[in-house]
């Protein structure tokens, strides 16, 4: 008999389809309300899409240099000024990239040897851990404890070592939704630069805050020179799929993800790289746009905690980002896996939140629900969780 091949990589082998495209391919199987994959189901603003179709028709369709346009370096600059309070040098600290997670990959990759180690804060975004794979590395997880999710030195030091390369820090957080107090900024800057390690700031989200506007960690003082500045166009202008990022880091540190980028995607989309430089600029010059994106979100989180909580959901109120945990053993069922492949089989789609731990420690309890939807797409699920009720789906399971 023929042997079979294992054609994966031991690195990857582990980590199997991403749970984002195991619930999305349920949620077309059972034609769900899909609450699961974060992106929004409605258009990003059309000062941004006209600003791609002028891109195209000016003729920007052919690779541009590896490490991003001289316009969309500048504008990335000149947003990391107004809002970071720093003006990163456009042509030797700037690295666009195809999406933050080609950004986490390329730092990663760049910058980690056999040996090193990157510590992660559970829940965590899973490209994180399978990044960590592909660069060698070796990840050293630290679980937060719901429902508060907060940073303590007793809980974070015992990850850190002579080996720690860095940590990758997320705030506003995916999938909690907190945003890290004062304290634990420094807790985790502190240990930063006592184990001279790197942050890695992923800040996505730093456009979607609710109580208080966003700080990034490279602003604390004698960080700026040991944190990259991980950041996307895709939330704050819901354009996911346009796949624009970047990376913000001192020069020597820039040097090290250029040599990692120019192997992954060389460049991203010339004319949506473009079209990234208008968008910036346009925030940069008139914050009405920001101000009123939060205000959407503020009442599409109200409207979503609403609904989980009125069909018996117990909810973490997220403090920035899109997405809500709701309590899945709270509500009746044995872990979130089987809360969510009831609910899907209901009609709703979310995401188990035990994805985001560490495999051999996770914590089944929460459920990650997304409220980057219509007002229409969440009162339809509202609709289809009432006709089930939570209890009689948990019993359904057992």
């Amino acid at each position: 008999m023929t042997e079979i091949i294992q054609h994966t990589s031991t690195r990857l082998a582990p980590f199997g389809e991403s749970i984002f495209s195991t619930m999305s391919r349920l949620a077309v199987e059972h034609k769900a309300v899909n609450l699961g994959q974060g992106f929004p189901d409605f258009d990003g603003p059309d000062f941004v899409k006209d600003a791609a179709k002028r891109a195209i028709d000016q003729g920007f369709g052919q690779y541009a240099r590896a490490f991003g346009l001289p316009e969309t370096n500048r504008a990335i600059s000149r947003y990391t000024e107004r809002f970071c309070g720093f003006a990163a040098d456009p042509e030797r600290e700037i690295t666009v990239t195809a999406g933050c997670t080609e950004a986490i990959a390329a730092v990663l990759l760049g910058l980690c040897n056999p040996g090193d180690e990157i510590v992660l804060l559970d829940p965590s975004y899973d490209s994180y851990a399978a990044c960590v794979a592909m660069s060698s590395a070796t990840a050293r997880r630290v679980q937060l404890n719901g429902p508060d999710f907060r940073i303590t030195d007793a809980l974070l030091r015992p990850a850190f070592s002579k080996r720690t390369r860095a940590i990758i820090f997320n705030s506003p957080h995916n999938p909690t939704g907190r945003m890290f107090d004062e304290a634990e900024y420094q807790i985790v800057a502190s240990l930063a630069k006592e184990f001279n390690a790197l942050v890695l700031s992923d800040e996505v989200y730093d456009a979607i805050t609710y109580a208080r506007s966003h700080r990034s960690i490279s602003q604390l003082a004698g960080m700026r020179e040991r944190t990259v500045i991980l950041g996307s166009l895709g939330k704050t202008f819901s354009m996911t799929g346009w796949k624009i990022g970047w990376a913000i880091a001192p020069e020597p540190i820039t040097r090290a993800i250029r040599s990692a980028h120019q192997f992954l995607t060389f460049c991203a989309a010339t004319p949506l790289q473009r079209a990234a430089a208008d968008a910036l600029n346009s925030v940069c010059d008139d914050g009405s746009y920001l101000e009123e994106l939060r205000r959407d979100y503020s009442q599409r989180r109200e409207t979503m905690l609403e609904i989980l909580q009125e069909v018996g959901f117990s909810c973490v109120h997220p403090e920035g980002s899109y997405f809500i945990l709701a309590d899945a053993i709270g509500a009746g069922f044995s872990d979130d896996v089987a809360a969510a492949k009831a609910l899907v089989k209901a009609g709703v789609a979310t995401i188990p939140a035990s994805a985001f731990y560490d495999p051999a420690r996770p914590d089944r309890r929460w459920l990650r629900v997304a409220f980057c939807k219509r007002e229409e797409t969440m009162r339809e699920a509202q609709r289809r969780l009432k006709a089930q009720p939570l209890r009689q789906l948990a019993n359904s399971t057992i």
